[in-house]
């Protein structure tokens, strides 16, 4: 049966910076009201910084969202942030996190510090919800490896730069893991969320060549009581101005392999999958865009589609489009609980 989910959204963004631009300040509040599920409805500070550019060096203190990685399917690399799971299944939204980043500019490349006081656990659906993994998750009983818990001190290290074609990244994180462990109590029917510590050991590259991309992100992970290896490679073929427009396509093919053991690791959908995609721009005047992707597990056999589309409508108004469909969940693929699950997201912004 469809179910129809409405939910209201304040996502203002406010900047500051001195005269000499050496001084900046973020504040990016967000706010949602669901009409439906309890758990949606919440305030976050997705940024709330203050950030000092010098001639060779940056220096932030504050909330903030930080982004590693260049690959379409999975951001495998990027683990700074918690992700801010009742927003949406993509995990590309992200909560703000506690930090003191400090990076050097040289010739040889960028190289950055972050230490992260204060751990973010992560967001699920309520009861209520729409994508949720089978029975409920308890945030209240969550249970950490870590005798600091939330008060965790984590820390991170990355260096990138560019060789000719290629960029390069390179990361090193230790600390209380962003994905937790579910794991089921039978007395109250509820899924517990355990976060372990973890290192992890993080590379990221992309080559240019005119109209390819080729993207690789590989990660090397370490728990008390699982080490795997996880990575997702691919490539971005770009058609310019096809049919004599001003519309440019790309196709998207990526492989995704994770040899995670899944009873002391996060549980993931992504082990062995193949990801199809195509992106079409218009480079029109109301900046249209849609892509479509497909993944594929090759194990199971289990398939879903997802569809983002956006347009702006007036120099105020926007409009944009998400859609997932869960195909096939397979003989025993993590996406048996979401199978009921296919959901169409249509969104209208004004912007101020």
């Amino acid at each position: 049966f469809s179910v129809v989910q409405p939910s209201f959204v304040v996502n203002p963004e406010f900047g500051f910076g001195s005269a000499d631009r050496r001084h900046q300040v973020s504040i990016v509040p967000f706010l949602r009201l669901d009409g439906q599920d309890s758990n949606r409805t919440h305030v976050d500070l997705r940024e709330a910084y203050w950030r000092y550019l010098g001639d060779d060096f940056e220096l932030l203190l504050g909330l903030n969202r930080v982004f590693w990685g260049v690959t379409e399917s999975r951001h495998l690399v990027n683990v700074i942030n918690q992700v801010d799971a009742v927003e949406d299944l993509d995990g590309e939204d992200f909560l703000g996190q506690p930090m003191v980043h400090l990076a050097l500019e040289r010739d040889w490349g960028r190289i950055g510090g972050y230490l992260l006081p204060g751990f973010r656990p992560r967001t699920f659906p309520g009861a209520r919800g729409r994508l949720r993994p089978g029975p409920p998750v308890n945030e209240s009983e969550a249970r950490y490896q870590s005798r600091l818990k939330e008060a965790s001190i984590d820390a991170a290290l990355r260096y990138a730069h560019y060789f000719g074609n290629w960029d390069i990244g390179a990361s090193l994180f230790h600390g209380t893991s962003r994905e937790p462990r579910l794991l089921f109590d039978p007395q109250r029917g509820q899924l517990i969320p355990f976060y372990d510590r973890m290192h992890q050991v993080g590379l990221d590259a992309q080559y240019t060549e005119g109209a390819w991309l080729w993207k690789f992100e590989a990660i090397a992970q370490k728990r008390k009581h699982d080490a795997f290896v996880a990575l997702v490679g691919g490539f971005e073929h770009s058609f310019y101005q096809v049919a004599d427009t001003l519309a440019d396509v790309g196709l998207l093919a990526e492989f995704l392999h994770d040899g995670r053991n899944e009873t002391e690791s996060p549980a993931t959908i992504f082990d062995n999958d193949l990801f199809l995609g195509a992106r079409l721009t218009l480079n029109d005047f109301q900046d249209t865009s849609l892509l479509v992707g497909g993944l594929l597990d090759i194990g199971d056999g289990s398939s879903s589609l997802r569809l983002e589309g956006e347009r702006r409508l007036s120099d105020q108004w926007s409009v944009d489009i998400e859609a997932q469909w869960f195909i096939s969940s397979g003989d025993s693929g993590a996406l048996k609980a979401l199978r009921d699950d296919s959901y169409i997201t249509l969104r209208l912004s004004q912007h101020f």
